[in-house]
């Protein structure tokens, strides 16, 4: 692969689309009309919560379905077999998201959600924000990471390498330390419940976009794949998470209008991991000598989170209602501005990295 000649690294508006620009201008309308939605109109989410099979509501398993489908059908498996090119970045990414990333959301979560901001949550609510907080920890980024690798010129075929082996071990990672790291904390999920998430959320849309991504590629061709199909799916996602976040902010909506600090104190964890595990990753690679378009988007996966399944996963083990719902929302608001900042650094701080071999 032939790098990008130009010194410039490209803007938020070139390289961003609408709706990722103002994903949290649409986050933040989505909150406003759930919950105008659950005030004045609270038959609907009511008799929307009614669809429900083994405790998961066929609604909004229906949206997270279309939000993370789309994802997965634009991820080339066939990517990892290229593991073997730089292999010090995937080390730094696979560990700092697997080995570090969960546990260091958890301590930072339970210091600051049941233990600094004690007098101002209940404990039990609190327990949940906490929950939240750690399905964040335990997805990394797949999506959002290829906008973060495009405006930091990072090497897009092995940011796609990176966002395909960490969806692989999401696959087996992703239980057993949400599992554990809840019964650290004394939140209890039955196992069978978790893997129906997983199951759910993680391998029906990974079967189902591998093989749509196998089968019309071999119909009609890679070119036509990525520039008609993928263009033509590519919104559902967006509308998917916009619905959701009115339903679930429909069900949330009295515990925004009486305790709106809550959302403030959600963030300020969630601030202080990304940034941290962004240094930790982005540090480590400047340590090794890893290039900057190798090591900008490895940091920028463990910095950001798989926000869709978080949401999704709350939804399933904690209900609609659930603190733990709220606060993997809290995780998407903040999300995109956070991105941003760290982008602005990743960029500026360039010139401290090897430059990447010219192939």
């Amino acid at each position: 692969m032939t790098t990008r000649s130009s010194t410039t690294a490209p803007s938020s508006a070139e390289g961003m689309g609408l709706f990722e620009r103002f994903l949290s201008l649409w986050v933040a309308l989505a909150i406003a009309a759930g919950v105008l939605l659950g005030q004045f109109a609270p038959a609907i989410p009511e008799t929307l919560s009614r669809f429900e099979v083994a405790q998961v509501s066929i609604p909004v398993a229906v949206l997270i379905w279309a939000m993370i489908f789309p994802m997965m059908a634009q991820i080339d498996f066939a990517a990892v077999l290229g593991v073997r090119r730089q292999p010090k970045g995937l080390i730094i990414t696979t560990t700092v998201n697997w080995l570090i990333k969960p546990f260091t959301m958890f301590a930072i979560a339970w210091l600051f959600l049941m233990a600094i901001f004690r007098p101002f949550i209940p404990q039990e609510l609190a327990s949940q924000y906490l929950a939240g907080a750690i399905l964040l920890g335990a997805a990394p980024c797949t999506a959002m990471v290829f906008v973060w690798s495009f405006l930091t010129r990072g090497d897009a075929a092995y940011t796609l390498v990176q966002v395909a082996l960490n969806d692989l071990i999401m696959l087996f990672a992703f239980a057993p330390i949400v599992v554990f790291l809840l019964g650290v904390s004394n939140i209890q999920v039955p196992w069978d419940t978790v893997a129906l998430s997983v199951v759910l959320y993680i391998v029906i849309p990974l079967a189902a976009g591998y093989l749509t991504r196998r089968t019309l590629i071999a119909r009609h061709g890679p070119e036509w794949y990525d520039n008609v199909f993928m263009k033509r799916v590519g919104p559902v996602t967006p509308v998917g998470l916009i619905i959701t976040l009115v339903l679930l902010f429909a069900f949330q909506g009295e515990v925004i209008l009486e305790a709106p600090l809550h959302i403030v104190l959600i963030a300020i964890p969630l601030i202080l991991q990304t940034f941290l595990i962004f240094f930790i990753a982005y540090g480590w690679a400047r340590a090794w000598k890893v290039p900057h378009n190798v090591a900008a988007p490895g940091a920028m996966i463990g910095a950001s989170n798989f926000f869709e399944l978080a949401v999704a996963a709350a939804i399933a083990l904690f209900g609609l209602q659930s603190g733990a719902a709220l606060a993997t929302v809290v995780g998407v608001l903040v999300e995109v501005p956070l991105m941003l900042a760290l982008v602005r650094i990743a960029n500026a701080t360039r010139h401290r990295f090897p430059a990447p071999a010219e192939t």
